[in-house]
């Protein structure tokens, strides 16, 4: 008798195998680049990728070469973002017009944890789209700028020493960061300068921010952003340090020489004035042999302390002159013990010492007649006024928010607007009975509420939302993820007048997503 265990085994095992090899081969044929035609489907792909590009196209013969281009991209992202495709002619037709898209060729637009970022709107070659997909939100690339033609962008060490090797004119090299904001600052003149001095010398620039580039930053010794190095005859020559705009480059392109070394200006210690310079060592005895002494306590590069000096001066030469006291002064760089015995916090600080111990600050005498004037009468200031008490704990019908109760607070409400502030703004303090006014009168309203954020207590929140300024008043709609920046009057019955037409202004973003920010 034939034992049927032992010949199924075999068996068994062989379809085992042929099903994982299936599988495998399966997975290896599966194509980066999503086709998709129902709108369920891609709604299920926007919940669950958080980083989505749809490629919408009039048809695959119009698009062709678009196709090719989005599918090396999708292909070089794979695992970091997610490319689909849609064809408007064929069987996405539906789901072309469900999402309002009517291209001509290809639209591509973007999702963010599944919701619209904005439309794509830089090059459409492999690399941009390769850059955006991984840096959604980032920058478009100096090498994208319309402006920046003519710089050489670099993209690795091995083109960098390729271009210094065959060029035989002289090569200016700006070693940059993207987040820099020195670097975004310089670029445009750096961008015109290459274009005017393109018949003199090469003007170059390499991000060394890229983690294949960090090779760059040791072999050159990068160590600040941006650095220009100018190079001949492919021999690193000097470091530019010269003014970081358009003509004083292209001047150094024409001329390239090191500037001449500044001559430091003296210490004010150094310079001869009626005003006593006074050391640690110095300072005791010098206060309990004077009765009536003013000292200025400074830092030499505090701008506040140079606009200050002349008239401190002036102010002492006059007071030497009338025997009516003495004008000191402390640089608090070398002599950080008495600054800090004497709890200096920020420069210019003056203290008004009388009778060999300190008596009080005298926080107001920024010019010379003042000056003289007080050590004829001194006096002490009155005290400053008592701090305003905080917003949140004054009586109004302002929502204040914090990160504790922030989303579900507004999620009970349909309609949101939330003022993002800081107490010392003098804009936020202008605004702020304004919006408790309008808040009162839309306190009977059930369905909308006006917020405020401290953002000196809620500096998270405020980052989180892109607050880049005070006072900056965001609308909310939670039930649809709806956030868009209100940039209307800041009068009451601006704010009022804003909220009663809620429901229109939100049928108007949901119509246009790209207006829609990203934020919830």
């Amino acid at each position: 008798m034939y034992n049927t265990r032992s010949l199924l085994a075999p068996l068994v095992f062989l379809l085992m195998i042929s099903s994982i090899n299936f599988g495998c081969n399966a997975r290896k044929k599966q194509k980066a680049l999503i086709e998709m035609s129902d709108h369920k489907e891609l709604k299920q792909l926007l919940r669950t990728k958080t980083n989505v590009l749809l490629s919408f196209i009039a048809s695959p013969k119009l698009a062709e070469k678009s196709l090719k281009v989005v599918n090396e991209a999708a292909e070089a992202v794979r695992g970091e973002g997610t490319m689909v495709l849609i064809d408007c002619s064929g069987t996405g037709k539906k789901l072309c017009k469900k999402m309002k898209a009517s291209p001509e060729v290809i639209e591509m637009r973007h999702y963010k944890d599944g919701e619209f970022h904005k439309n794509y709107d830089r090059r459409e070659t492999v690399a941009s789209l390769v850059n955006f997909m991984r840096d959604p939100k980032g920058d478009l690339p100096w090498d994208e700028e319309p402006t920046a033609v003519d710089v050489v962008h670099l993209p690795n060490l091995q083109s960098l020493e390729k271009l210094l090797k065959k060029e035989k004119r002289g090569v200016m090299i700006m070693f940059y960061a993207p987040w820099c904001g020195f670097c975004k600052k310089m670029k445009p003149d750096y961008s015109e300068a290459a274009t005017e001095a393109k018949e003199i010398g090469v003007m170059a620039a390499i991000d060394i921010n890229r983690p294949e580039n960090a090779i760059v930053r040791t072999k050159y010794n990068i160590t600040g952003y941006p650095t220009l190095i100018y190079f001949e005859n492919g021999a690193q020559k000097m470091v530019y340090e010269g003014d970081n705009t358009k003509d004083k480059l292209v001047a150094f392109m024409k001329d390239p020489r090191p500037p001449p070394r500044a001559v430091p200006p003296p210490e004010w210690a150094d310079e001869e004035s009626d005003v006593v310079h006074l050391k640690t060592d110095t300072f005791s005895e010098f206060i309990e042999n004077n009765p009536s002494v003013l000292v200025m306590f400074y830092a030499p590069w505090c701008g506040h302390c140079k606009k200050l000096k002349p008239e401190y001066d002036k102010a002492a030469t006059t007071l030497k002159e009338l025997k009516l006291g003495v004008l000191a002064a402390v640089d608090a760089t070398k002599e950080p013990s008495l600054a800090s015995k004497f709890k200096v916090t920020g420069y210019p600080t003056i203290k008004y010492f009388e009778a060999g111990a300190f008596a009080y600050d005298t926080p107001s005498l920024r010019d010379s007649d003042k000056l003289v004037a007080f050590m004829r009468s001194p006096q002490q200031p009155p005290p400053p006024p008592p701090p305003d008490a905080d917003w949140a704990d004054q009586p109004s019908d302002v929502l204040h928010l914090s990160l504790d109760n922030y989303k579900p607070e507004l999620r009970r409400k349909r309609h949101s607007l939330v003022m993002f502030y800081a107490p010392w703004c003098g804009h936020c303090k202008s605004a702020k009975p304004e919006f408790v006014r309008a808040a009162a009168e839309l306190s009977d309203s059930g369905r909308m509420v006006l917020g405020a954020v401290d953002c000196t207590k809620e500096a998270s929140l405020c980052k989180a939302h892109e607050v880049r300024g005070y006072p900056t008043f965001k609308y909310f709609h939670y039930l649809n993820k709806a956030v868009a920046d209100y940039s209307g009057g800041r009068t009451a019955n601006d704010f009022v007048k804003y909220m009663r037409n809620a429901e229109d202004n939100l049928k108007t973003l949901l119509d246009e997503p790209e207006k829609i920010k990203d934020e919830l």
